[in-house]
């Protein structure tokens, strides 16, 4: 877990880091232990008025594409600079049009240990039709908790934090 200035820090680096072309505006950085996740807002195509849904989202997606595909190079040598310094993958994503797209991310093993009732719940899920597996069952129900709780873990978030910083300030701190 890191401290909100510790996140802070993370996204202000990012935004000298980056190219002031590269997006219109650095829309979100996210951190956990493996990953930092840069999303930035891109320009929407320019089109007709009355065009119809399926050209507008045809026409965001081929943006997007485009995007990706142009600025690769620029993207890559950033997250070099940050892997190396932040110790973590960095994934990228825009937001373009109403639209969000992530081009790579990391997809992080989890060990857990489930007793039957918890293995029978996924096995619904799989029998439903709602997953193919227990691993694709379980990030299902992740998804869904977290949906429904994010004020509750917003505020165990700020919790951790406050306790990082009292324990920043402990006699230990000195010793580091």
């Amino acid at each position: 877990m890191i401290t909100q200035e510790q996140r802070e820090k993370l996204r202000g680096w990012f935004a000298g880091r980056l190219p002031d072309d590269l997006f219109e505006e650095l829309a979100e950085v996210t951190v956990d232990r493996e990953e930092i996740t840069v999303v930035g807002r891109i320009p929407g195509p320019k089109l007709a008025e009355g065009v119809s849904d399926a050209e507008r989202e045809a026409a965001v997606e081929g943006r997007i594409q485009e995007f990706r595909e142009r600025t690769r190079e620029t993207r890559v040598g950033v997250a070099r600079e940050a892997e190396h310094q932040f110790r973590r993958k960095v994934s990228w994503g825009v937001e373009c049009a109403g639209q969000r797209a992530l081009f790579t991310h990391v997809a992080a093993p989890v060990m857990t240990r489930l007793r039957q009732p918890e293995r029978q719940v996924l096995d619904t899920l799989i029998a439903g039709g709602v997953a193919r597996s227990r691993s694709e069952a379980l990030a299902w129900c992740v998804r869904l908790v977290q949906k429904h709780t994010d004020d509750w873990l917003a505020e165990l978030r700020d919790s951790l934090e406050h306790v990082e910083r009292v324990r920043a300030q402990g006699p230990d701190a000195e010793q580091d």
